[in-house]
């Protein structure tokens, strides 16, 4: 995934900037961001402080992380699932198990 060239008080800071007065037009042309990039930032950071932010961005990272540990776990039961769906043995076709043959005669 691409890294934002803004970090998370950034961001914030520049939402505070917007937030003070100063037109969304002249604050996205200041910092070189678009109008739809600053409404999905405010969106998303609106109201948070920088350690909320911190933590939203942990929780985010813990998020994905465990949804791939979901995703391996899911992918693994499926294998076993078509691994015991198998018959690994298979009678012989007359139908006996053993094929008892005669000893030697007395």
């Amino acid at each position: 995934m691409k890294k934002s060239r803004f970090t998370e008080e950034h961001i914030i800071a520049i939402l505070r900037e917007q937030e003070a007065g100063v037109a969304t037009a002249e604050v996205c042309r200041k910092h070189g961001v678009s109008s739809a990039t600053f409404y999905k930032w405010k969106a998303k950071f609106g109201g948070l402080d920088v350690s909320e932010a911190r933590r939203l961005k942990g929780l985010e990272d813990e998020n994905g992380r465990l949804k791939r540990m979901l995703a391996d776990a899911m992918l693994g039961n499926a294998a076993l699932k078509d691994l015991l769906g198998k018959k690994w043995w298979r009678p012989p076709p007359d139908g006996r198990l053993w094929r008892i043959s005669p000893g030697p005669s007395r």
